[in-house]
C-alpha cells in the first residue's frame, strides 16, 4: 500500500493569521501605552515568513493535486481559504508604518482579493445544496472578518468613509451568517472534533467590530462601542462554558482558531483600557500581553513538535498499491 502525502489545507494559514494577531495586540498597546513597537513588528515580519512559506506549499499542493478545480467548493475547507488575503491586508498596514506607499498597495490589493472571494464564497452556498450540518464558524471568515478587518485597516490608512462602508458590509454579513450558524449551533449535532476549535471563532465578530470601530470614532465610546461590547461579554461566557467541550478536540492546525479570536479580545480590552483611563492601565496591558503572548508561544511550540512527529498534518487514507491476484497470473501463464 502506497501511503499519500499529507495534505495541505487552507486552515494551516490560521497560523500565520494568529501570529499577525498577537502582533495587533502589541501594536495596539504601543500606540496607546508606552509599549515598545519593535515585538509588534518582530511578530509581523514573523507572520510574513509564514504565511508565505504556507502560500507556497498549499498553492503546490493545490497544483499537483488539481484540487484548484474544487477548493472553493469543499464545505469544510473553502471558508479558510479567505485567510490567503486577509493575512497580507493586515501586514500591509503594518507595513504602511514603514514604508507607506508599499504598505498601501499589499493593503489595497489583498482587500480587494478578499472582497471578491467573499462575495464568490457567498454566491456559492446560495447555489449549493449545503445541508445545516456543514456549516462551522469558519463560515464567518470570508466576509464577516473580511468586512471588519478591512474596516480597521482602511480607517488606520484614513479612510472613514470607506471604512464605514465595509463595517456595513461585515456587520450585515454577520447578522445573517450569525444567525445561520447560531441556529446550526443549537438544533444540529455537535461538530465533528477537528472543527470544534472554530467555536472560538464566534468570539470575535463583536471584538472585531469594536477594535475597527475604534479606528473609525478615533476612539470615542458611544453606543455602539457599548453594544459591542455587551454581546463580546455574553460570548466570553459562552466560551467558558464551551472549555470542556474544547478538551476533546483532537490537537492541529484548527486549534489555531483561538489565536487570531482570542487575540482580538486583547486588542479590543487595550483600547477599552485606553478610552476609559483605567488606573494602572500600563500595568494592565502589560498583563494582558504577558497572558497572551505566553497562549499564543505554547501553542506555536505545541505545534513545531507536531510537525517534528508528523502528527500535524492529516493524511489522506493509504491507497492499496496495484497488485495482480494468484488466478489472474495463473491465466497470465495458461495463456502464455
Amino acid at each position: 500500500m502506497t501511503t499519500p502525502a499529507p495534505r495541505i489545507t487552507p486552515n494551516l494559514f490560521g497560523i500565520a493569521f494568529g501570529l499577525t494577531g498577537l502582533g495587533e495586540v502589541w501594536a495596539t498597546a504601543s500606540r496607546l501605552y508606552d509599549v515598545p513597537s519593535a515585538v509588534g513588528d518582530a511578530l509581523f515580519a514573523l507572520s510574513a515568513v509564514v504565511w508565505a512559506a504556507t502560500l507556497v506549499r498549499y498553492a503546490g499542493y493545490v497544483t499537483l493535486t488539481r484540487r484548484w478545480r474544487t477548493e472553493l467548493l469543499d464545505p469544510v475547507f473553502a471558508p479558510f481559504t479567505a485567510l490567503v488575503g486577509i493575512v497580507p491586508m493586515l501586514l500591509g498596514v503594518a507595513l504602511s508604518a514603514h514604508a507607506h506607499t508599499p504598505g498601501v498597495i499589499v493593503t489595497i490589493v489583498s482587500l480587494v482579493f478578499t472582497l471578491t472571494l467573499g462575495g464568490a464564497l457567498i454566491g456559492q452556498w446560495i447555489v449549493s445544496d449545503l445541508s445545516l450540518v456543514q456549516w462551522h464558524p469558519g463560515y464567518f471568515l470570508p466576509t464577516v472578518a473580511g468586512g471588519y478587518l478591512g474596516s480597521e485597516a482602511l480607517a488606520a490608512l484614513g479612510h472613514p468613509d470607506l471604512a464605514r462602508v465595509l463595517f456595513g458590509y461585515g456587520s450585515v454579513s454577520w447578522l445573517v451568517l450569525g444567525s445561520i450558524l447560531l441556529q446550526r449551533m443549537f438544533v444540529e449535532k455537535s461538530l465533528p472534533g477537528p472543527l470544534l476549535p472554530t467555536m472560538a471563532i464566534q468570539m470575535a465578530p463583536p471584538v472585531v467590530a469594536g477594535a475597527a470601530w475604534f479606528e473609525i470614532n478615533h476612539g470615542a465610546v458611544d453606543s455602539l462601542a457599548l453594544g459591542l461590547v455587551g454581546y463580546a461579554a455574553l460570548m466570553a461566557m459562552v466560551q467558558v462554558r464551551l472549555v470542556p467541550v474544547f478538551r476533546k478536540a483532537p490537537f492541529g492546525p484548527g486549534w489555531w482558531a483561538f489565536s487570531f479570536s482570542y487575540a482580538a479580545v486583547f486588542v479590543d480590552a487595550v483600547h477599552w483600557l485606553s478610552v476609559e483611563q483605567a488606573p494602572h492601565g500600563a500595568l494592565w496591558t502589560w498583563l494582558l500581553l504577558a497572558v497572551v503572548t505566553t497562549a499564543i508561544a505554547a501553542l506555536a511550540v505545541r505545534t513545531v513538535a507536531a510537525v517534528a512527529h508528523g502528527r500535524l498534518l492529516p493524511v489522506p487514507a493509504p491507497v492499496p498499491a496495484p497488485h495482480v491476484s494468484i488466478a489472474q497470473h495463473e491465466s497470465k501463464e495458461h495463456a502464455a
